[in-house]
């Protein structure tokens, strides 16, 4: 078997684009259709040489499936490649959550939309409960973890410690504790020693590294300088036309800081965005948060995109430019948002990638990392407490209904493993037949 013809940039872009509209299923589902996609059938990277990459992505703050497609991007086609595949991959789903929350605003009030919102609410917490539990079954190996998993839930459900601390505080214990007991913050799972092979790839495992890819000083300084310039740039834009406090110049920094806190993954810092975007700002309601998660799990793209609709939503209310032109202070908002999330992974790819290329074989899990790891469980339980608060006794009642719908999408997904969108779908219609039944 030949390896395959080198990649046109075309053939590259139309790829792209095709994974930023049907890359449902989470992180763990993008990072299946790439490897499919990628690996198996038109063996662009070879097994060996896209685990490296993955396991660097999965050390960073931020989405680890955007990361790898700039990853994968710049080795192929150089930093314009990296730029294009990580736009292409979450263009699809910021523009499907624009839409969708300049309906949930407009017209979120009829019946039939707030049906469908009563129905998929309960499924939004069953959905957390789940990754929690998913994450929790891997990461929890042993005493000593599981308790920094009930303190970081203590720490941020009862005493409203901020998240950036819960994960100092984790690394600090996880730098202690691998020092005293290094067998139980050692890195868990790994990857099988029978890896597959599919037959010679473009990038092989033995394939030299691409000149654009090999380390140089100059490179590192030279793509730090000009991420950090982005966004600094846009930061000074945005604080020169609207002031230092106007609501975009402080969405800019707020998710900028929130983008260097998402270790483990879009639910672990939701709990950070809901202290900052609805207890601190004011951006949108706790409820409308919900909403916002439950727009997210039926979008294409990385859960995290949820930032454009809080983005979206914070501009929306706050009438930025406005009662009349609402919509755009909202797709101001949602770009804002956006742009600060999204902008520090393509910082770490371009900036690291080479030196990740030049230590291959060698990227390590830390002991720090796997604390931070396990602290993150409890606070994604954390974030199931209060969404369950807000859907379960909403309005200071029980809401049997709610309960009911969350009980059975909860066994739906641990029992029966069915998929959150089948699962959103069906609840969603169950809402819509309660709320006829009890018009």
């Amino acid at each position: 078997m030949h390896a395959p013809t080198p990649v046109s940039f075309r053939e590259a872009l139309l790829y792209w684009l095709k994974l930023g509209f049907i890359s449902f299923g989470g992180p763990a589902g993008q990072i299946a259709l790439m490897h499919s996609e990628l690996v198996e059938r038109r063996r662009w990277i070879s097994e060996q040489r896209f685990l490296h990459a993955l396991n660097y992505c999965m050390l960073l703050p931020g989405p680890e499936a955007t990361q790898l497609a700039v990853y994968i991007g710049w080795l192929l086609h150089r930093t314009w490649g990296g730029i294009v595949a990580g736009l292409l991959f979450i263009l699809p789903s910021l523009l499907l959550l624009i839409g969708l929350s300049w309906i949930y605003l407009a017209w979120g009030h009829l019946p039939v939309i707030a049906g469908i919102m009563a129905g998929i609410k309960p499924a939004v917490v069953a959905i957390v409960i789940a990754a929690a539990w998913r994450i929790g079954s891997r990461t929890l190996r042993n005493g000593a973890l599981a308790a920094i998993a009930v303190l970081a839930f203590i720490a941020i459900a009862l005493f409203e410690v901020p998240f950036p601390l819960i994960v100092l505080a984790a690394a600090l214990a996880g730098l202690v504790g691998g020092r005293v007991s290094p067998q139980r913050f050692g890195p868990g799972g790994g990857h099988p020693a029978d890896r597959k092979h599919y037959g010679p790839a473009l990038i092989d495992d033995d394939t030299p590294t691409p000149a654009h890819a090999r380390f140089s000083l100059r490179g590192l300084v030279k793509a730090c300088a000009v991420g950090i310039g982005l966004a600094l740039g846009a930061w000074l834009l945005l604080a020169l036309v609207y002031g230092v406090d106007g609501t975009l110049t402080r969405m800019g920094w707020f998710f900028t800081k929130a983008a260097l806190m998402t270790f483990g993954g879009a639910y672990a810092v939701l709990p950070y965005v809901v202290q900052g975007a609805v207890e601190k700002y004011g951006w949108l309601s706790a409820t409308q948060m919900i909403d916002g998660l439950a727009l997210g799990e039926t979008t294409p793209g990385p859960l995290i995109m949820i930032v454009a609709f809080v983005g979206f939503v914070g501009g929306w209310t706050h009438a930025l430019f406005g009662p009349a032109a609402l919509p755009f202070a909202g797709i101001a908002g949602a770009l804002v948002a956006s742009l600060f999330t999204f902008l520090p992974s393509f910082v770490f790819i371009l900036a690291g990638g080479p030196l990740v290329e030049s230590g291959r074989g060698n990227v390590r899990l830390t002991a720090p990392l796997t604390a931070i790891s396990a602290a993150v469980v409890g606070v994604i339980a954390s974030l199931a407490v209060f969404f369950g608060q807000h859907v379960f006794f909403a309005g200071g009642r029980v809401q049997p209904a709610a309960i009911a719908i969350g009980a059975a999408a909860s066994v739906a997904l641990l029992r029966y493993k069915v998929g959150p969108i089948k699962l959103i779908a069906a609840c969603a219609l169950v809402g819509v037949v309660l709320s006829y039944w009890h018009a």
